[in-house]
């Protein structure tokens, strides 16, 4: 886990904005989910009478600053600059969210393509081990794990994540 402080999200078609030291900076589509109400040390299936809904995300990440030689203790500013947590289009409800297709695109082309039932961890699961030590309220976000691989993103890029029954989130890649 980590910590993407609120101005890191940005808005469906904002700008990704790189920051003028970042060096290796990557996408990574992700299914999110918003929590719905308290809970704290929720068993798997309290995790998801818990869930509101989902909604697409890019858990936008600099390699360096997380792996590299510029790597930082904690993982807060590879992950956590501003607009580095895009999301959207919209909150679905009432969705599956157990087997949908995850796809990512640079450019147009696909770049991630897999289905959340791939998992490593399937969302209650998550949602249970986040609330062991931290309590979930109303408009928290998990963003829930990539799939495969990433790579180096460029200003001029424009990244999608689509999901199954969710739509398409849809941002630029800008010099910060």
């Amino acid at each position: 886990m980590f910590y993407k402080p609120t101005s890191s999200l940005q808005y469906p078609d904002g700008p990704i904005a790189l920051p003028p030291d970042a060096e290796d900076v990557h996408y990574e589509g992700e299914l999110v989910v918003v929590i719905g109400k308290t809970i704290r040390r929720a068993t798997p299936d309290e995790a998801v009478a818990a869930v509101f809904g989902v909604t697409c995300g890019n858990d936008v990440s600099d390699r360096n600053w997380q792996r590299g030689p510029g790597k930082d203790v904690q993982y807060w500013r590879a992950k956590g600059c501003d607009t580095f947590a895009p999301l959207g289009p919209w909150i679905v409800t009432g969705l599956d969210y157990s087997d949908l297709m995850l796809i990512t695109r640079v450019n147009g082309e696909i770049a991630q393509e897999q289905r959340t039932s791939d998992f490593i961890f399937d969302v209650p699961t998550v949602i249970s081990f986040v609330s062991r030590y931290v309590t979930l309220v109303p408009g928290d976000l998990i963003y829930t794990g990539t799939p495969g691989n990433t790579r180096r993103m460029q200003p001029g890029d424009v990244v999608e994540v689509e999901i199954e029954g969710i739509g398409t989130l849809r941002n630029p890649v800008v010099a910060g």
